[in-house]
Parts: structure tokens; C-alpha cells; sequence
């Protein structure tokens, strides 16, 4: 259980991989109100997502391919803002423990699409080449909420995500 004592920065590059569920929920493309920094979620996948798996197609290589693709560390963690409230990453850095159907704690990789908490179980859009207004497919499927800050941690959280479109 070496998640248990919440400390990002102490895990190996192996366990913090392992804390990925691979519901694949951080992989929807946003879109970024310029004036307020409200993220909005739209209900299209990135290209490299595979939909049934929720993992990455082009794992390492994806921020190559995809410039706009956040690549998670534990000094950044707190500014994606954008993470789904049942991002395992999040989760830790809110100081609440793993939930019973993550992976790590059931020993099971498809409890997360069974519990519903994965784009398997989402109606997903894929967008025409020419659409450049993905506006149309912004949606609301209530898995994003607010940011929760450990008691005792001060100051605001940055959003790290801007107005993408690859």
C-alpha cells in the first residue's frame, strides 16, 4: 500500500503509474473560457484514446504528438484542476484515500469501467476533420466538481490547462 501515506513526491516512476485507473476521463478534450479560466469538458476523446481500454495509444510518446497533452508529476498535480473528482491523483492530493473499486485496492483493471466511472460508459463524440468549434460537444456529466484542498494546505490552486485543439 504505498499510496497510503499520500506523499506524491516520495512515489517511483512505476507507482506512480500504477495509480492511473485508466478511466480515461483527463483525455476528453476542454476548452478554456480565456476571460474567467473555467474549463469546460466536451464529450470527444483525444485521438490516441483508446475508448475500450481508457488508456493511451501512444503512451510515451503522446506529448510529442499531442503538444496540448499535460503529462501529470507530483509538483503539478494541484494545478490540474481539470482532473475528475475520482482521479486517484487528485484524490491523494486532497488527502482522501483511494476509493474501493480503484485498481490498486481490488486488484481488479476493469472495476472502474464497471462502477461507470470511465469514458466506456460515456457517450462519446467523434468530431469532423474540417470542426474547428468544439463548442458544440461541451457537456456536463457531473464527474469534474471543485478542487479539495488537505486541511492545512494554503493557497489557490493554478489551472494548468489553456484553449487547446489538436
Amino acid at each position: 500500500m504505498f499510496w497510503a501515506n499520500g506523499n506524491l513526491h516520495a512515489f517511483t516512476s512505476a507507482q506512480w503509474e500504477a495509480l492511473c485507473d485508466r478511466c480515461g476521463l483527463c483525455c476528453l478534450e476542454k476548452l478554456t473560457d480565456r476571460k474567467t479560466g473555467k474549463v469546460y469538458y466536451t464529450s470527444v476523446p483525444c485521438r490516441l484514446l483508446d475508448i475500450r481500454t481508457g488508456a493511451c495509444r501512444a503512451y510515451h510518446r503522446r506529448t510529442l504528438l499531442i503538444p496540448s497533452c499535460q503529462q501529470l508529476t507530483a509538483a503539478t498535480i494541484t494545478a490540474c484542476r481539470w482532473l475528475p473528482r475520482s482521479c486517484a491523483y487528485r484524490r491523494l492530493a486532497e488527502g482522501r484515500a483511494l476509493p474501493t473499486w480503484h485498481p490498486l485496492v481490488c486488484g481488479d483493471d476493469d472495476a472502474v469501467h464497471r462502477e461507470g466511472l470511465s469514458v466506456r460508459s460515456l457517450v462519446l463524440r467523434k468530431v469532423p476533420p474540417e470542426t474547428s468549434d468544439l463548442s458544440a460537444y461541451i457537456i456536463d456529466w457531473g464527474i469534474w466538481g471543485r478542487w479539495r484542498r488537505p486541511k492545512g494546505k494554503r493557497g489557490s490552486p493554478r489551472t494548468c490547462m489553456r484553449p487547446n485543439r489538436d
